[in-house]
């Protein structure tokens, strides 16, 4: 059974920064890609940023240039290097790990980043 657990959020001040983690663990046999998404209150669920198994990358235009996500393919983990941070970038942040097949994939439970002036 596959288990992403994710750690890294909280409370930070405008223009701080922070790093999501997350690791996946069970039976992890077939990754494509992992990624983060955010998900305001009244908003849907949008993709930060991606990493697929080759090492490349993808980024939301609202984080470009501030966020960047890496990977530690020994230990499954993914991360998400947020700086200056906005009180945009309020949301539960979520990780996601796509399997190689199209459409079959796991969350994390979620972690709250708050951003505040």
């Amino acid at each position: 059974q596959v288990q992403l657990v994710e750690s890294g959020g909280g409370l930070v001040q405008v223009g701080e920064s922070l790093r999501l983690s997350c690791a996946a663990s069970g039976s992890v046999f077939s990754i494509n890609a992992m990624g983060w998404y955010r998900q305001a209150p009244g908003k849907q669920r949008d993709l930060v940023a991606g990493i697929t198994v080759d090492g490349a990358t993808g980024y939301a235009d609202s984080v470009k240039g501030r966020f960047t996500i890496s990977r530690d393919t020994a230990n499954n983990t993914v991360y998400l290097q947020m700086n200056n941070l906005k009180p945009e970038d309020t949301a539960v942040y979520y990780c996601n790990l796509a399997t190689m097949r199209l459409g079959l994939g796991y969350w994390g439970q979620g972690t709250q980043v708050t951003v505040s002036s």
